[in-house]
């Protein structure tokens, strides 16, 4: 788990279900796989979902009879791909007016505003001596 993907592939929501079950249940076949769904969903619609996401790389499947399905990426890289797409569509690719309308428009408590504060600070460290991109401050 945790291999560093270029572009990791936008998710439907049928595929998303499937990586949330493995991440609960570890290792599955396609049957444990379609009872831990918890749903109606039939055994050749979940063999073809778990066939996707291998040929995608988001999950690893055993060659061992039957074989065992295991999720290859972890919850936070498919958040992270998620809050990349969002930034990305929303804002152009610029954090400022996301955060600037989060905070506006939902209000933060007292320790998101030192969790901001100090996720701020650490940028600066990063960024230290590198100078501000496109003419803004």
């Amino acid at each position: 788990m945790g291999k560093k993907r270029a572009k990791m592939p936008r998710l439907p929501e049928g595929e998303i279900e499937i990586l949330e079950m493995l991440w609960r249940e570890s290792a599955v076949t396609i049957q444990q796989a379609q009872t831990a769904l918890g749903q109606p969903i039939g055994y050749t619609t979940v063999q073809t979902r778990l066939n996707r996401l291998v040929e995608k790389g988001l999950v690893a499947k055993s060659k061992t009879r039957p074989a065992q399905y295991s999720a290859a990426v972890t919850p936070e890289e498919v958040r992270q791909r998620d809050l990349d797409t969002l930034v990305e569509r929303v804002s152009d690719g610029r954090v400022v007016p996301l955060v600037a309308h989060l905070i506006n428009r939902q209000g933060v408590t007292a320790d998101e505003i030192a969790e901001l504060k100090s996720l701020v600070a650490e940028a600066e460290r990063r960024t230290k001596g590198s100078k501000p991109q496109g003419g803004r401050p």
